[in-house]
Formats: C-alpha cells, sequence, structure tokens
C-alpha cells in the first residue's frame, strides 16, 4: 500500500503544483503574453496606419505641386498678357501723341506760312508804292491811297 499511498500522495502534490503553477505562475505568464501581444498588434495597426498616412500626405503633397505649378503658369500667362496690353497700350498713346504732335506742328508751319506772307505782302506793297512812285516820279500818300495799296495786296 504504501505505493498506493505514495503515488496518490505525489499525485495530490503534483495537483497541488500544478494549481500552483496555473494560479500564480501561468495566469499572469498568460496575461504578460496576451499583453505584449496586443502591444504588437497595437504597434503593426499604428505602423500600417502611419504608413497610410504617409501615401495620403505624399499623394496631397503632389497636388498641392501640381497645383502650384498650374497657378504659377497662369499667373504668369496672364503677367505676359498684361505686359503685351501695356506695350499696345504705349504704342497707342505714342501714336496719338505722335499724331498730336504733328497736328500742332502742321498748324504751327501753317502759322509761320501765313505770318511769313502777310510780311511778304507787306513788304510787297512797300516795294509798290516805291517802284510806283519812282514811276511816276512823285510821291503816292499812303493813307489816301490805303484801299488801292489793300487790293493790291489781296491780289497778291
Amino acid at each position: 500500500m504504501n505505493i498506493n499511498v505514495t503515488l496518490i500522495a505525489q499525485i495530490l502534490a503534483f495537483v497541488a503544483l500544478i494549481v500552483f503553477v496555473n494560479k500564480l505562475l501561468w495566469g499572469p505568464l498568460n496575461k504578460l503574453l496576451a499583453d505584449r501581444q496586443k502591444r504588437i498588434a497595437d504597434g503593426l495597426a499604428a505602423a500600417d496606419k502611419g504608413k497610410h498616412e504617409l501615401e495620403l500626405s505624399e499623394k496631397r503633397a503632389k497636388d498641392l505641386i501640381h497645383e502650384a505649378r498650374a497657378k504659377a503658369t497662369e499667373i504668369l500667362a496672364q503677367s505676359e498678357k498684361r505686359a503685351s496690353d501695356i506695350v499696345e497700350e504705349a504704342k497707342a498713346d505714342a501714336r496719338t501723341e505722335a499724331d498730336r504732335l504733328i497736328v500742332g506742328a502742321r498748324a504751327e508751319i501753317s502759322q509761320e506760312v501765313n505770318r511769313a506772307k502777310e510780311q511778304l505782302r507787306g513788304q510787297v506793297s512797300t516795294l509798290a508804292a516805291a517802284g510806283a512812285s519812282k514811276i511816276i516820279k512823285r510821291e503816292i500818300d499812303r493813307k489816301a491811297h490805303d484801299d488801292l495799296l489793300k487790293d493790291l495786296v489781296s491780289q497778291i
């Protein structure tokens, strides 16, 4: 019977050991492993999420760069158009100013020609009176013959 009692005592000691190990060692060890497994899974999920966010950020950055380039191209086109408009306006203003100067110069030339004609008419009337007085050998009274001289000037 010794073997039976010893065997039962050993079985009871083994069961007690299993219960002791299960309650005091195996449970906390399983919990520790589960917590670690959860942390690793959370870390992998966060890494995947970070990777996905990185891809989205890169895509947004590319879109922003593309949009900025499009806006820059549009701004350049607008500035070139505005520059050509300014050049055309300047040309038109220059043409207008040139035309105005030409008209002014022509008017001034016309006035100078008229003044020169008036001076020539006055000189011709004086010369005509002097020539006529020499021809008839007497002096012509300018005041008395003013109408005759004006008619002569108008014919010249």
